[in-house]
């Protein structure tokens, strides 16, 4: 089996943001602000090991929070950031995430798909 990648990000209007741009498989997890020691050996545990672990917070005092944490879970972790002008990464303009996700290697959808409503 292929190894994915995985990235790890705070909520689900993050993620479905996320899933606008890219346009390959990739795990993302939610975890829904902190972590407590049971979504930690659940859901951040298994990825230890794991190379292509991104880690994408909000530049907001939750996200440096959750940040610093999975700082010392996943040490391995490559950690992604969104402008603090932005502060959430589902209010960040999808044309700076798709950037950012570029320059990380993943492969994300063309220009026209990322009307915004």
């Amino acid at each position: 089996m292929d190894v994915q990648k995985v990235i790890i990000v705070e909520g689900k209007t993050d993620r479905e943001r996320l899933l606008q741009i890219l346009a390959e498989p990739v795990e993302i997890i939610c975890t829904y602000g902190t972590l407590s020691a049971d979504k930690i050996e659940e859901l951040i545990l298994p990825l230890h090991d794991e190379d292509d672990v991104y880690i994408l917070v909000d530049a907001d005092h939750a996200g440096n929070k959750l940040r610093s944490q999975l700082k010392r879970e996943l040490p391995n972790a490559r950690h992604l950031y969104t402008r603090k002008m932005y502060r959430e990464v589902a209010r960040t303009p999808i044309e700076y995430l798709a950037d950012l996700l570029m320059k990380a290697h993943f492969v994300v959808q063309s220009t026209p798909c990322w009307r915004e409503a």
